[in-house]
C-alpha cells in the first residue's frame, strides 16, 4: 500500500455522466490484483470555491496502464454522482490527485480455463474488465466466458467491447428496454445458469443486483464471488464505517475495506 500525489495522464468522458481517468503510479503497482481499489483525493484539481474534499472516496482499478512491459498507471472507471466525482471529472492531464493504493483483496482467478459467468452493473463493470485482462493474461479460453451487462439505459451499459473483442458473449439488458432486452440483467442469467451453469460466477454493482445474483447462485448451487459497492471512510479498517453482516455467525460484522472488497456471495447476509 502507497500514499503518494500522483498526476492525471488523461480524463476521457465515455457517454453520460461517465468517465475514465489514467493517473501515474509507481512500478509495485503490477502487483495489484482485480477487484482491489484506490482511494483518491481529488480535492487539488478542484475549483478554487468548492470546499475541500476531507476524505477519500473508494474507486476499483479498472486497467492497468503499460508503457512497455512496465506499469506506468492505473485506469479508473467513475460516474459523476456528487462533488467529488464532479471535481474528478474537471480534472486535467498533469494535475495531481491524492492516491492511496493498492488496497482490499481480489478475485481468485483460476489457473485452468473454465466456464465462468460475469455480472455486472453500471459501473460494476471496472473490476470485471480487469478480470477479463487477466484471464486473458493466463490463456484461458475466454469463448467459455459469457458476460451479462445492465443498466438502466443504454448510457449505463458500458465496456463491451472490451469483452467481446477479447472473444467473449455479451448479454446486455437495459430497463428502459431501449437496448438489450428490457428488465433487469438477473433475469437473461438465471436462464443461462438453467441451461448450463457456469463453474462460477463474479459480480460487480448495485446491493440489490448483488443480492439477486447471489440468490441466484444459492439456488443453483454455482460459487459466486462478489464485489461489493460501498461507501469508505478511511480504505483501511480504521473507521469501521462500511461493516457487512455476515451469514450464520449472530453478531459478527466483516468490512468491505478491510476483508474485501471481494467475498464469497454465500457469507453475507444483504
Amino acid at each position: 500500500m502507497f500514499q503518494e500525489n500522483s498526476q492525471v495522464l488523461w480524463n476521457k468522458h465515455q457517454g453520460g455522466s461517465y468517465y475514465k481517468i489514467g493517473i501515474g503510479c509507481r512500478k509495485e503497482y503490477s502487483a495489484a490484483q482485480p477487484g482491489q481499489f484506490v482511494m483518491l483525493r481529488a480535492g487539488r484539481c478542484a475549483p478554487r470555491s468548492a470546499l475541500p474534499q476531507l476524505l477519500r472516496r473508494p474507486f476499483s482499478i479498472h486497467r492497468l496502464i503499460f508503457s512497455g512491459d512496465d506499469v506506468q498507471g492505473i485506469e479508473l472507471l467513475y460516474k459523476i454522482v456528487g462533488p467529488c466525482t464532479r471535481y474528478l471529472s474537471e480534472c486535467k492531464q498533469g494535475d495531481i490527485i491524492d492516491v492511496l493504493g493498492p488496497l482490499g483483496n481480489s478475485f481468485r482467478v483460476p489457473d485452468k480455463s473454465r466456464r465462468i459467468f460475469m455480472a455486472a452493473g453500471g459501473v460494476g463493470v471496472a473490476p470485471l474488465v480487469f478480470l477479463a485482462d487477466i484471464l486473458q493474461k493466463k490463456k484461458a479460453d475466454l469463448r467459455k466466458c459469457t458476460v451479462f451487462i445492465g443498466g438502466r439505459t443504454a448510457d449505463d451499459l458500458l465496456c463491451r467491447d472490451d469483452f467481446s473483442d477479447k472473444g467473449m458473449s455479451v448479454q446486455v439488458s437495459t430497463e428502459d428496454g431501449k437496448a438489450g432486452e428490457k428488465g433487469l440483467i438477473t433475469v437473461p442469467l438465471e436462464s443461462a445458469i438453467r441451461q448450463q451453469p457456469p463453474d462460477i460466477i463474479y459480480a460487480c454493482g448495485p446491493s440489490g443486483m448483488l443480492r439477486s445474483v447471489a440468490g441466484i447462485a444459492e439456488k443453483y448451487a454455482v460459487p459466486c464471488r462478489i464485489s461489493v459497492e460501498t461507501l469508505m471512510a478511511c480504505g483501511m479498517g480504521a473507521c469501521l464505517g462500511c461493516a457487512l453482516k455476515m451469514k450464520n455467525n449472530e453478531g459478527r460484522y466483516l468490512h468491505a475495506c478491510a476483508d474485501g472488497p471481494v467475498f464469497d456471495a454465500a457469507s453475507l447476509v444483504f
